[in-house]
């Protein structure tokens, strides 16, 4: 019998991997969490390196906006006390052909001491002008976009 675990560790790196490959088309979310817009919440993921907004897929019968406050929960413990705003959308067609990334921010919420998990490694808020090495190259557009007024790419 497989266990739920197990099962998850699966998908998270055999199917997911090749399911993007040959879908035409995906749409994920990514939220920026903003603490008195001077930290950001990043995370790292247990089978990718660097830092990035919390995010993921869009369920069926799910909304962008579902979505992103679903997955806000599930990877650090983050619950929005307001609709998060939507930033833009973007193409992220050079990490996944067809994938889609509909770009949040939310600064009103609760928060809970984060559990590693076994997608999330870590979760934690960093002062915008210390952020860690390996930010990924999105997450430091998007913050340059909201917080420092540049002008906004199509691409993720």
């Amino acid at each position: 019998m497989i266990t739920k675990t197990l099962f998850k560790t699966a998908q998270l790196l055999v199917v997911q991997p090749l399911y993007r490959q040959f879908r035409s088309l995906t749409l994920g979310t990514r939220t920026m969490v903003l603490r008195d817009n001077s930290e950001i919440l990043l995370v790292r993921h247990t089978y990718a390196p660097g830092w990035l907004m919390p995010g993921g897929g869009v369920e069926r019968r799910e909304t962008i906006y579902e979505a992103a406050v679903r997955e806000v929960q599930e990877e650090a413990a983050i619950t929005a006390a307001e609709e998060p705003e939507l930033h833009g959308m973007y193409l992220n067609d050079k990490n996944f052909p067809g994938d889609h990334v509909a770009c949040f921010v939310l600064r009103r919420f609760t928060a809970v001491p984060f559990r590693p998990n076994l997608e999330i490694k870590e979760a934690k808020f960093f002062p915008l002008d210390q952020l860690p090495a390996g930010t990924t190259g999105g997450t430091l557009r998007r913050i340059d976009e909201v917080l420092k007024g540049a002008a906004p790419s199509r691409h993720w």
